[in-house]
């Protein structure tokens, strides 16, 4: 790996002492979850703006931890599995809503609550996103996806 290369992957990397930039990163995820979440709650949603801020909050947190200890190594295998059981852990929360919203007394499979499961899987990406300082990719991805939970749901 070139210095150039180490300079650039260690840009993500943060001090613990580095307060700005922590707080920033929180606030970001904690945006994105609101933007989303808020969109749920309108549309009267069980999970809504507190459960999609905390779920953003939350994935933004681990990925700090990992970027605080891991400041001074150039080592992504932490930050990937970090991400793939935040990953993991959010998919049985969307199992979860997705079980809570289909009826039982049916016979026949109704499967309800995708989209819910989904916004709160689309949370926790916006929360990494936002932990790791790629705010740009946020907040792309949170007008997108904002886009597909509002507009796309006129157009169905």
């Amino acid at each position: 790996m070139t210095s150039q290369s180490l300079l650039l992957i260690n840009t993500y990397y943060l001090s613990p002492h580095d307060w700005f930039n922590l707080t920033f990163r929180l606030c970001l995820a904690l945006l994105f979850g609101a933007v989303i979440g808020l969109e749920r709650e309108l549309r009267r949603k069980p999970a809504g703006l507190r459960t999609h801020m905390l779920v953003s909050v939350g994935s933004a947190l681990f990925v700090l931890v990992i970027l605080q200890t891991a400041a001074v190594s150039a080592d992504y295998d932490p930050l990937s599995r970090v991400i793939q059981g935040v990953a993991a852990g959010i998919g049985f929360l969307g199992a979860g809503e997705i079980l809570r919203e289909s009826p039982e007394e049916s016979q026949r499979t109704k499967i309800r609550g995708l989209t819910s499961a989904a916004a709160i899987w689309i949370s926790a990406a916006l929360g990494i996103a936002a932990g790791c300082g790629l705010w740009q990719l946020g907040l792309i991805s949170t007008v997108l996806s904002f886009l597909v939970l509002n507009v796309l749901k006129r157009l169905q």
